[in-house]
């Protein structure tokens, strides 16, 4: 699922940037329109940085303002997100996106993985974390968050579960996996573009959970670097099979843990 036609897609991005640097100092006239290692790393900086910005923007600044704003923001905010790599390796990189038909490569991989920490999720949450009341702070910033974006009722808060684990999750694959991780690969080997982009796809994920669990909580911490484990798994899967399917089945499959967490811990808010 998304493969660049104009250049390879599997690893060895580290040992052609030296030859694709040594080729636009050779380009001559062409300088102009080609684009120079610096800009590419650049625009992965910003592909990594931006996500938090966004999150800071809608679920911190915004928090208490009407809905309305706070839904504009977060939809603002995630068009530029994910329109941004597709305008810079269509339009500025002008390379040719293909979409592969889909396979069984990473399909069972993934699949594993997002079933036994779906599961596993699920077991920690209601055999163990509520019962003990682990969940009785957390929930009421839940259930403000849930009425602050306007998902009080089954039917809004379902669509919203929907939506996050079938698209925003295919979205997030294409974003931290597709592009930021394989785009990594042209500067630094595939190990450290693993550990880079798991890192940026774990920071925003911080700023969430410390508006459910605080800043000083230790559980901020562990959950979020669990989440960097997860980003950490799904590059390993992308960078073996060279597809999303089997990233975007394994992280459909957690969201959809985390939204069921979810309404158990509001159940009470909707109507």
């Amino acid at each position: 699922m998304l493969a660049s036609i104009n250049e390879p897609s599997r690893a060895g991005g580290y040992l052609r940037h030296h030859d694709h640097r040594r080729s636009l100092r050779l380009t001559g006239s062409h300088d102009a329109m080609a684009i120079s290692s610096r800009a590419n790393l650049a625009a992965i900086v910003f592909a990594i940085v931006f996500p938090s910005i966004v999150t800071l923007a809608y679920f911190v600044v915004v928090t208490g303002q009407p809905v309305w704003l706070q839904q504009s923001t977060a939809v603002i905010g995630k068009v530029i997100q994910f329109g941004f790599p597709a305008v810079w390796v269509c339009v500025v990189l002008r390379e040719k996106v293909g979409c592969p038909c889909p396979t069984r490569r990473g399909i069972g991989a993934g699949f594993g993985f997002g079933l036994l920490i779906a599961a596993a999720m699920l077991a920690l949450a209601f055999l163990w974390l509520k019962p003990i009341g682990f969940f009785d702070g957390p929930s009421e910033a839940i259930r403000a968050k849930i009425q602050d974006l306007g998902l009080n009722t089954v039917a809004k808060y379902a669509a919203a579960g929907l939506f996050y684990s079938l698209c925003h999750s295919l979205m997030e694959e294409y974003y931290w996996r597709w592009f930021v991780f394989r785009r990594l690969r042209d500067f630094v080997r595939p190990t450290t573009a693993i550990a880079i982009s798991s890192l940026g796809f774990m920071a925003h994920h911080v700023i969430v959970l410390a508006v459910y669990f605080g800043w000083a909580s230790p559980a901020t911490y562990l959950f979020s670097a669990a989440v960097a484990i997860g980003g950490a798994v799904w590059a390993w899967i992308y960078q073996r099979s060279d597809s999303l399917y089997g990233p975007w089945l394994s992280h459909l499959l957690v969201d959809a843990a985390i939204f069921t967490i979810g309404y158990d811990l509001a159940r009470d808010l909707f109507v």
